[in-house]
């Protein structure tokens, strides 16, 4: 894990900085402020940007870390029931301008417009009824691990989450793909594009709401069909790619089918991810904590925890990053846009 604690001179220093941000704006949905983060954090302390940007070219761990943001609980309030709602009128807009501008050092946020209805910045918490889904808003299972969005060409390189409660504790896991040991591994046979992922719960039409403007309507639609299609018809894919020797990842076992695989491509996966499992380690994020996980070099889960839902509740903020943004501009409306449809 590659660690920065800010200290109390870091943290009076950004201070009137979210202060003036929060004042200008409403919202971190707002395109004037997605568009103007990337040199707003420019007046973050040089600390912190240097610790950020040696990360993103140097890539020394799948997990950065960024710890010691104060949250003060009686400001931000109770956890939300639901996403749905929670970016109005936001208690924690300056906790959300931190972390925008901290993942706007790594690269371009955006957001999807078939998860949390095209919203670039994502509630993480439990909701009553998901108990047992795979989601990350459920509680009483494991989230199993996986590669965020593992079934999209456009996925991104990082899934950054801000935790703003914790009270249980509950681990985030992490494996690093620096930890596993490739000697053992058939990592020729899992170059090869013999694997079956399919689109995760996350992005199908019941885990989201309508909306009433025509146009968004039908390109979100159009999103639905293309993963109805994709579920139909999957296109077989590498889970490694980049360099054989020390290599990216890409899978999501519990959304992967393995019917048609040949004994190679099946041995060959299930022992990495026997590897895996032997390498996962887990972290509980402490509220302030923001934390960046190589989505090309690390696989992550969280453990189970039994639910209150009185407004004492884990909740994380998260967000995706890219550091391709023209590299989903085939489905995006226009070029500033930050939605894939």
């Amino acid at each position: 894990m590659n660690k920065l604690t800010l200290t109390a001179h870091d943290r009076t220093e950004v201070a009137p900085l979210l202060r003036d941000i929060a004042a200008r704006y409403t919202t971190i949905e707002d395109p004037e402020l997605q568009r103007r983060a990337p040199l707003l954090a420019r007046r973050l302390p040089a600390r912190l940007l240097e610790f950020l940007e040696d990360h993103r070219l140097r890539e020394p761990a799948a997990l950065c870390l960024v710890s010691g943001f104060e949250v003060d609980e009686e400001e931000i309030g109770p956890t939300p029931e639901h996403w749905r709602g929670s970016h109005v009128s936001s208690p924690t807009l300056r906790h959300e301008v931190f972390f925008l501008l901290c993942a706007s050092v790594l690269g371009d946020v955006f957001g999807w417009s078939t998860q949390q209805d095209g919203r670039i910045m994502h509630d993480v918490l439990p909701i009553k009824g998901h108990e047992h889904y795979e989601l990350g808003s459920n509680s009483l299972q494991h989230l199993s691990w996986h590669t965020e969005d593992a079934f999209h060409p456009c996925r991104g390189d990082y899934v950054a989450l801000m935790c703003l409660k914790n009270p249980d504790a509950v681990e985030t896991t992490v494996c690093d793909a620096g930890d596993l040991d490739w000697s053992g591994l058939d990592v020729e046979a899992l170059f090869e594009p013999a694997f079956t992922q399919m689109p995760d719960n996350s992005h199908l039409p019941v885990n989201s709401t309508s909306t009433g403007d025509p146009t968004i309507r039908r390109l979100r639609e159009d999103s639905f069909r293309t993963i109805e299609e994709w579920n139909a018809n999957p296109v077989k894919r590498p889970v490694l790619f980049g360099d054989r020797a020390d290599p990216y990842m890409v899978l999501d076992p519990y959304h992967m089918k393995t019917e048609g695989w040949s004994e190679r491509s099946l041995t060959a996966y299930t022992g990495l991810c026997d590897e895996i499992e032997s390498k996962m380690k887990g972290i509980a994020l402490e509220p302030g904590d923001v934390a960046f996980i190589d989505n090309f070099r690390a696989v992550h889960g969280r453990n189970s925890f039994r639910a209150r839902y009185d407004g004492s509740d884990r909740w994380l903020k998260r967000l995706n990053i890219t550091r391709n943004l023209r590299g989903s501009r085939a489905w995006r409306p226009a070029a500033d846009d930050r939605v894939i449809y």
